[in-house]
């Protein structure tokens, strides 16, 4: 019992640092809104899209990670796009609240082979905060009484290539190191960390159109080189009116612990009209298993102002 107390501890801040690192990514970009990896997403289909994502992480356990984000993105003109997310994040006693304003641009690199590629840029703001109101005082210094709080500008930028039903997204995060001066020092100031995501769609055509797609999203933390590989697979069935449902299953490991999965789970979800839906569970593989019901992710959605975009460029089920 003392080891999985102490494995549960280690584990809670290196989630901490992880999420400061990088907002919590589990399966939300999978619930057609790839723009939450990378700007390059930014006005990728033919219309205004916004994703509102509810995470709740180790269900069961007191003050578990939640975050709750929003994204939007759409175009502007005919091959760029604009987006902008929102999100606050809190775990334990340390709470983050932030933006990010994204600008993508398209480029045809060939039109009659359906080859493109974007560049993509975004600008963030991180506000960190440590509530010393929630804590003990027997395990900080009384003396203490003001929250501890501290915000920083970073940049993230990408690059998307495309080739008909095939894609592959790189991704540099926070690319400028972290102001720490408010700090003891212990945290860290190396914030980079880099993702690649990439899958390719198989379609049939037809009254009976569907799609399954298979994917990969990869992560590294540059701070203390940790990385992690989810391995992706989606079924999408569309009816006439472009209305489809659809399924799927991601699983995540430590790319030094292939054979021991971090989680794995479901995901479904549905678009009618204009509305979109999706859900994810996660059941975490380890020790902690017996203390959680697991990780819920939760993405709910519109879609406005179809056909913004004639460019060829745009991904939508018309030139793809």
């Amino acid at each position: 019992m003392k080891k999985i107390i102490v494995s549960f501890f280690l584990l809670t801040v290196a989630s901490s640092y992880s999420q400061e690192l990088n907002l919590p990514v589990f399966t939300q970009y999978l619930a057609d809104n790839p723009f939450v990896i990378s700007p390059t997403f930014a006005g990728i289909g033919d219309n205004l899209r916004i994703r509102a994502n509810g995470l709740t992480q180790w269900v069961g356990i007191k003050d578990a990670p939640n975050n709750q984000s929003v994204y939007a993105d759409f175009r502007i003109a005919d091959q760029s796009g604009v987006g902008v997310s929102l999100y606050n994040d809190k775990n334990g006693n340390t709470r983050q609240t932030g933006a990010k304003a994204s600008f993508a641009h398209h480029i045809i690199l060939d039109y009659y082979s359906k080859q493109y590629l974007s560049f993509g840029i975004s600008y963030n703001i991180n506000n960190f905060k440590i509530d010393v109101n929630a804590l003990d005082p027997i395990d900080f210094d009384p003396a203490i009484t003001n929250n501890r709080f501290i915000s920083n500008n970073n940049f993230d930028v990408g690059l998307l290539y495309r080739n008909k039903s095939f894609y592959l997204s790189f991704n540099a995060s926070n690319i400028l190191d972290k102001d720490i001066d408010n700090f003891s020092g212990i945290e860290p100031s190396l914030l980079r960390n880099y993702q690649v995501y990439s899958g390719y769609v198989f379609r049939n055509s037809g009254n009976n159109r569907a799609e399954i797609e298979p994917s990969v999203y990869y992560q590294l933390f540059a701070s203390d080189r940790r990385s992690s590989t989810d391995i992706n697979i989606k079924y999408r069935k569309y009816n006439r009116y472009d209305d489809y449902y659809w399924g799927g299953i991601s699983y995540r490991f430590l790319n030094d612990q292939i054979g021991k999965p971090l989680n794995v789970g479901p995901m479904v979800g549905f678009k009618k009209s204009n509305f979109y839906f999706g859900y994810s569970y996660q059941v975490t593989l380890n020790e902690l298993s017996a203390y959680n019901s697991g990780t819920h992710v939760v993405t709910i959605g519109l879609d406005f102002l179809q056909g913004i975009s004639d460019c060829p460029c745009t991904q939508s089920p018309v030139h793809d």
